[in-house]
């Protein structure tokens, strides 16, 4: 359980210092947008596109980071202490909810129609180029299921520490902390 605690802490760090990179990517290029429109009249055609998809990056990154962090939403708040039956369904129903929704995602990245590796998403990226610079769209696509995979070590990594904790007020080294936790 502590390797599957470090491994997702781990990513975690990696996937914050990405996403403030596309974050900081994605306001250069607006601002350069700005600055070469109504300074200059002469805007760039390639800075909108750059802009989108540096907050493409950012939005997914920012989905599997406010998944560690414990801000998905939630049906139901369960209460911090509860018995060790109740807290095993609960992982397990937390966990097959994630599984189900993003399963098929990560599925159709690298199968396509008629389970045809060659119609799938990430597939049909890497013969498609960028609409204003020579770039493919693998680039961006390949997002998707980075954060999926993301997600799918975060919810390992919580349902096992649901699962194997005394309690769920413990924290993975303070950085697993529910809203409910606080004294």
């Amino acid at each position: 359980m502590k390797a599957l605690v470090w491994l997702s802490d781990g990513l975690d760090k990696v996937l914050r210092f990405v996403a403030r990179i596309c974050l900081v990517a994605m306001v250069g290029f607006i601002l350069l947008q700005v600055v070469a429109r109504y300074g200059f009249s002469a805007p760039p055609a390639w800075t909108e596109e750059a802009a989108r998809y540096s907050m493409v990056w950012v939005g997914l990154l920012g989905a599997a980071i406010s998944f560690k962090a414990g801000f998905d939403p939630s049906l139901v708040a369960l209460p911090p202490r509860l018995p060790r039956p109740i807290r095993v369904v609960a992982a397990l129903f937390r966990g097959a909810a994630v599984v189900v929704f993003l399963g098929p995602i990560l599925f159709f990245c690298f199968v396509g129609p008629g389970l045809n590796p060659e119609r799938s998403f990430l597939a049909r990226n890497i013969q498609t180029m960028a609409e204003s610079f020579d770039m493919p769209m693998i680039f961006v696509a390949v997002s998707v299921p980075i954060f999926i995979c993301a997600i799918f070590l975060h919810g390992l990594a919580r349902c096992a520490r649901d699962l194997f904790s005394d309690s769920l007020s413990q924290s993975n080294q303070g950085t697993l902390v529910h809203a409910s936790d606080d004294p």
